[in-house]
């Protein structure tokens, strides 16, 4: 994968963070390190406009998680194991990386996906994480269980995307402008670079496929896995 044009001076990297997957994303910058999480339908090209100002005070560390962009993009092994997208594995990715490069500890910020990942990360890996900022989500397990008609029909792709495969991914395949148009929205708000990407990944099964258990992971194993935190008393514990 090239640099984008949209990242100046930033270093690409795709390194292997085991069992077969690798990362990929770019990195810059000579201050502590700052690791920042995409969203859906989003990749690492999302933080473009705030790189800069960022890079005044952090090394910045911008991956696609697994299943986006240039990363790896595992098939599920079963039509009811849906682990390879959970957040608890996506969470050890990033922990994995970071390892990768000498970071063992790091503040992290996400959006969206990659702020449910970062949380995750938070819980698994407290020893990690200098301080954490996670921006527009509320914990899956919650926004689930208080889900009612207004959220339905908001966050109707929480619902799409979670069926049992392979609906989901064939009814993409037969319009992917149409998908594309539909969850990013508002098309004008994007650079024009970052938007032909994003429309992009709806084009590829293997990554539409990605983004679907990353949805069904998100109504089964990461629900299951936020109840057995919350039994255990396991809450974040850093700033």
């Amino acid at each position: 994968m090239e640099v984008s044009p949209l990242y100046p001076g930033f270093k690409h990297f795709n390194i292997p963070v085991g069992n077969d997957i690798t990362i990929a994303g770019v990195r810059s910058g000579i201050g502590p390190p700052l690791l920042l999480l995409h969203g859906f339908p989003q990749t690492h090209l999302i933080w473009h406009r705030i790189a800069p100002s960022l890079l005044e005070h952090f090394t910045l560390i911008i991956p696609d998680l697994r299943g986006y962009g240039s990363s790896s993009k595992p098939a599920a092994t079963s039509p009811n194991d849906h682990s390879l997208y959970s957040k608890s594995t996506m969470a050890a990715d990033m922990v994995a990386l970071m390892q990768e490069i000498n970071y063992q500890k790091f503040y992290i910020c996400g959006h969206d996906r990659g702020a449910r990942v970062a949380h995750k990360l938070c819980i698994d890996y407290p020893e990690k994480v200098i301080k954490c900022i996670l921006l527009d989500i509320c914990p899956t397990k919650a926004m689930f269980l208080a889900a009612r008609h207004p959220f339905a029909q908001l966050y109707w792709h929480w619902f799409f995307l979670a069926q049992t495969s392979p609906f989901p991914e064939d009814a993409i395949a037969a319009a992917p402008p149409v998908f594309a148009r539909k969850t990013l929205a508002t098309p004008e708000l994007y650079d024009a670079v970052a938007y032909k990407a994003y429309a992009a990944q709806f084009e590829d099964r293997a990554t539409v496929h990605a983004m679907c258990e990353d949805y069904r992971a998100a109504a089964k194993e990461d629900i299951e896995e936020q109840f057995a935190d919350e039994e255990a008393g396991r809450k974040i514990q850093c700033p």
